[in-house]
């Protein structure tokens, strides 16, 4: 992984960020020797799980779904389908009847 100073990504970032697109290799920022930064190179997919993964909502219901399975409150996939089907016949209405007009 190419080690590029906080200087060097100032001057030159465009060739930085063309060697990183080009090489999909990331480089790795420092400022005073230390770690500080990574550029990567992203396609549609990468871009879209990083905003989901870091969307707030989205980080708060993983947390929600995280305790629910640590404390036990889940059902199978089987048993939630078998609750939908119950649900959606229990509740369906006859079907709407269409009316016809004759002008």
């Amino acid at each position: 992984m190419p080690v590029v100073n906080i200087r060097q990504l100032a001057r030159s970032t465009s060739q930085v960020i063309g060697t990183v697109a080009r090489t999909k290799r990331p480089a790795l920022v420092t400022r005073a020797g230390r770690p500080i930064a990574v550029v990567s190179a992203l396609d549609a997919d990468d871009l879209e799980d990083w905003i989901l993964a870091n969307a707030p909502e989205f980080v708060r219901s993983m947390r929600r779904a995280d305790a629910d399975i640590a404390a036990g409150r889940t059902i199978s996939l089987d048993d939630f389908l078998a609750q939908r089907a119950g649900r959606s016949r229990a509740g369906r209405k006859s079907p709407a009847r269409r009316v016809t007009r004759k002008t």
